[in-house]
């Protein structure tokens, strides 16, 4: 997998992730539907954020990250 986010990219989709969390286990019940789908949102941003790499992105042909990989 090559890297396809840029550094603001993937800092905004940690900050998602942390907020997805919180609202998880603070604004809604974690089992409620709401809670279930805002930590499998927040999930998906964390995971994302920390591999630097988007399958999204791939598929589109999108590419955030300003280091030329071959």
């Amino acid at each position: 997998m090559q890297r396809n986010e840029s550094i603001t990219d993937r800092s905004v989709r940690g900050a998602g992730a942390v907020v997805a969390f919180l609202l998880a286990f603070f604004a809604v019940k974690p089992k409620s539907p709401a809670g279930i789908a805002l930590i499998v949102m927040g999930t998906i941003l964390g995971a994302t954020a920390a591999l630097g790499f988007c399958p999204l992105y791939r598929l589109f042909g999108l590419n955030t990250c300003p280091i030329n990989q071959r």
